[in-house]
C-alpha cells in the first residue's frame, strides 16, 4: 500500500496524481507490501510504472493473488499463476520476495500441498510464506514441517506479530473493526533465510506501538549483525502515521547498529493548489 486519503499533504502531495503516489512514498519508505495484487493481476504496463517511480534497490514484496492461495489453494492455478509471474517481470530485482499469505483454514495437512507448489515456482524469485493457522506456532512437529517445506526453495517464513495490537481492548472505530478483521497470530522471531520479512501490527497510540516493537528493534539488530538484510512493515489500524512510524523503527535500529545507512529525506512535497474562488454562476 502506497497510497492513503490521511496521507495526502503530509506524506503525498495533497492532490497526488497516480504517477506521484508511489513516488512520494518512496522518498519516506523503501519497501512496500504490494497487496492489491491479491485482488486482481495488473497489466504489465501498470506494473512497469511502479518501476519507473522507485528506484533499483526499493523492495516490493508482492502478494499472490487470492485465486491461486485461497480459492485454488494452490492447486490447479498454473494459468493464473503464469499470468501473474508476467505482470510483475517489469520490476525486475525491485521484486524482494513473492509472497504466499494462506488463509487461516490452510492446516498443517496441507503442507505437503504447500512443498509440492513451491517446487513448481521459478527459481527467478525470491519466495516468503506466510501462515495463519495456530498449529503451525503451538505444534512444533507441525513447525518443522513447515520450514522443511521451505527449506528446498530457500523460502522465508513470514510472522504477522499481532501481540501488541490484541494486549488491550480497542478504542477506537479503525481497531474496532481491526479487531474483527486481523488474525490474533502467536509471537515468532526466528529467521529461516538471510533475507527475514517481519509484519508488524501495532495500535492507534503511538506511544503503545512503539512499545510493542521493542522486542524487534533487538531481533532485527542481531540481524544485522549476523549480515542478513530483514525488511519490516509497521502497520496500525489506521495506517494515518505508518510511514513516520517506519521511519522511525529505522532509526531505533540504527542507534544499535551504526553502521546502517539511514533512510533518505524525504522530497519535499509541492504545495497545495490553491482553492478556486466561489462563484454564483
Amino acid at each position: 500500500m502506497w497510497n492513503l486519503k490521511s496521507w495526502h499533504g503530509r506524506f503525498l502531495a495533497a492532490r497526488p496524481t497516480a504517477p506521484e503516489r508511489l513516488r512520494h512514498y518512496a522518498a519516506w519508505c523503501n519497501a512496500v507490501e504490494g497487496n492489491t495484487t491479491f485482488y486482481a493481476t495488473p497489466a504489465p504496463e501498470t506494473v512497469a510504472t511502479w518501476a519507473e517511480q522507485t528506484d533499483p534497490d526499493f523492495r516490493f514484496v508482492v502478494k499472490l493473488p487470492r485465486v491461486i492461495t485461497h480459492e485454488r489453494r494452490l492447486t490447479g492455478a498454473d494459468a493464473e499463476l503464469a499470468a501473474f509471474l508476467d505482470a510483475v517481470a517489469p520490476l525486475g530485482s525491485r521484486t524482494h520476495a513473492l509472497w504466499v499469505q494462506l488463509p487461516g483454514s490452510f492446516t498443517p495437512a496441507g503442507t505437503a500441498t504447500l512443498a509440492r507448489f513451491l517446487r513448481t515456482l521459478p527459481r527467478t524469485h525470491r519466495y516468503a510464506v506466510e501462515v495463519r493457522h495456530p498449529a503451525f506456532f503451538t505444534d512444533a512437529r507441525a513447525a518443522r514441517q513447515l520450514e522443511d517445506a521451505l527449506a528446498p526453495v530457500a523460502a522465508e517464513w513470514v510472522p504477522f506479530d499481532t501481540t501488541a495490537f490484541f494486549a488491550r481492548p480497542p478504542t477506537s472505530d479503525a481497531e474496532r473493526e481491526a479487531w474483527t478483521n486481523k488474525p490474533r497470530m502467536p509471537l515468532r522471531t526466528r529467521a529461516l533465510t538471510d533475507r527475514p520479512i517481519v509484519r508488524y501490527l501495532g495500535r492507534d497510540d503511538t506511544a503503545a506501538t512503539v512499545a510493542g516493537w521493542q522486542g524487534w528493534v533487538g531481533v532485527v539488530a542481531g540481524w544485522l549483525a549476523e549480515g542478513r538484510s530483514p525488511t519490516v512493515f509497521l502497520h496500525t489500524p489506521d495506517n494515518a502515521d505508518a510511514p513516520a512510524l517506519a521511519r522511525r523503527f529505522h532509526d531505533e535500529v540504527r542507534a544499535r547498529v551504526p553502521g546502517l545507512e539511514p533512510l533518505p529525506d524525504p522530497v519535499p512535497l509541492p504545495d497545495p493548489a490553491p482553492a478556486e474562488p466561489a462563484t454564483l454562476f
